[in-house]
């Protein structure tokens, strides 16, 4: 049976898609297309945030810092990822996010499914 191989560059594909590595929102019959899980390679100037809330949430997400400073604000606290290899994890909590200094994150979320995007 033959497999499926794609390479890539994080950097130079991520922009196609928001970041996006991997997911439900990748074409069918992509390897890159999931339905178990979405990875995401985030790379944000500074004072970049998310545009609203995600309220709602359901789904678990590992969120890695590779460089910058990168805060994860949630309804009781906030957390700042500030070294590399800092990270959270957090499972059904509604949240947003703001990149304190330029960052680069590794984003991972499971299950992948529709309906958080921000419009436009």
């Amino acid at each position: 049976m033959a497999g499926k191989i794609y390479i890539g560059s994080a950097p130079e594909d991520a922009p196609a898609n928001r970041g996006w590595l991997l997911g439900h929102f990748m074409p069918p019959g992509d390897i890159r297309h999931s339905d178990d899980v979405e990875i995401k390679w985030g790379v944000h100037p500074r004072g970049d945030q998310r545009a609203e809330w995600v309220t709602g949430e359901t789904r678990t997400a590992l969120i890695i810092l590779v460089s910058g400073r990168f805060r994860l604000e949630f309804p009781e606290r906030w957390v700042v990822l500030a070294a590399r290899g800092d990270y959270v994890v957090f499972h059904g909590v509604d949240h947003s996010w703001l990149a304190e200094d330029e960052s680069v994150i590794v984003g991972i979320r499971w299950p992948s499914v529709a309906g958080y995007v921000v419009p436009g």
